[in-house]
């Protein structure tokens, strides 16, 4: 893990490079409104992934592959946009959402701006054509999938009876499929084998609903003052999380912690779910995943990208905020 700090801030600096390059300072509202968000900084993960599934599958290819790793940060800002809209949501990155700077028209518009740019960036990578073909595809199915997944979300907040499978698919579609497609687009664009494009989109798919599982834990478990967010904000809300899944098979009643919480309520519920096996729990079907991720790598030959790769899975389901 030591080596993926600093190779995540690099590639953090290059797509920011690029953001100011191709989107800061660009004259017009709209222009000014699609790159707000994401100017606005971020761990710029998804890029990462590009570019080690890239180099792992062909060291140094990543270097012509950028604007595939910036097409990645930009369909996931297009997306945060978007479900900023539909949550009312004031704050994103310590900045005011799009929707809320200009209005909401403009915000849905901005989105839509940087989803169809994202196409065009990896329209202008260095590759093969039928390698570009197959990823601009695998981004759209990702972007109908997201769209799904968000729906899905959305339904479960008229329900109390969601299951694990359920939300396992909901999260797949709206985190899972996006890592999936960061992995796959740099595989395919590298030129890998069908059965490495295949691996590295599983290896994806699999650590982004880790990804999703460790958010959850990290809303109940990190203080708002480390985490940036409100803490226990998904137990007051009611919503349906594997933590809430996971505490309602154990019989366990969290519907009295659906009001405003005090530090020592959030303290007490967190020893209960503790207690009772659901944090634990809920924790080793992240890790489990992550495992499961890294079997699926052991296709691609040893190398530093390989063990990154497998290092983002594990700073995936240990990080705090």
């Amino acid at each position: 893990m030591s080596e993926l700090s600093p190779y995540l801030k690099s590639v953090a600096e290059q797509i920011d490079r690029m953001i100011d390059r191709d989107y800061a300072g660009k004259a017009g509202e709209l222009n000014n409104a699609a790159a707000h968000l994401l100017a606005a900084g971020g761990k710029r993960l998804r890029p990462a992934v590009v570019m080690l599934a890239a180099d792992a599958v062909k060291p140094g290819s990543s270097r012509d592959l950028m604007q595939a790793a910036l097409a990645l940060e930009v369909t996931h800002t297009f997306t945060l946009i978007h479900d900023d809209i539909m949550d009312d949501d004031s704050l994103r990155r310590g900045v005011p959402t799009v929707h809320t700077k200009w209005d909401m028209p403009t915000g849905i518009l901005a989105g839509d701006v940087l989803y169809s740019r994202a196409f065009e960036h990896i329209s202008l990578v260095t590759a093969k054509d039928d390698a570009k073909v197959r990823a601009i595809t695998m981004l759209a199915r990702a972007c109908a999938d997201i769209c799904e997944g968000q729906h899905m979300d959305m339904s479960f907040e008229h329900r109390t009876d969601v299951t694990e499978a359920e939300y396992r698919e909901m999260v797949r579609m709206k985190t899972g499929v996006l890592y999936a497609a960061a992995a796959g687009i740099g595989a395919t664009l590298a030129g890998g084998t069908e059965a490495q494009v295949n691996a590295l989109y599983t290896f994806g798919q699999n650590t982004g609903v880790a990804f999703q599982i460790q958010d959850d834990l990290i809303d109940l478990l990190t203080p708002s003052e480390k985490s940036g967010k409100d803490q226990a904000s998904d137990l007051r809300e009611g919503k349906q999380t594997l933590i809430m899944i996971k505490a309602r098979e154990k019989g366990l009643d969290l519907k009295k912690y659906q009001r405003d919480l005090s530090p020592a309520d959030i303290s007490t519920a967190i020893r209960e779910l503790t207690e009772s096996g659901v944090i634990p729990g809920v924790k080793k079907i992240a890790a489990d995943l992550v495992a499961d991720s890294n079997r699926h790598l052991s296709i691609l030959p040893a190398s530093k990208e390989r063990q990154l790769l497998m290092d983002v899975g594990e700073f995936f389901v240990t990080r705090s905020h």
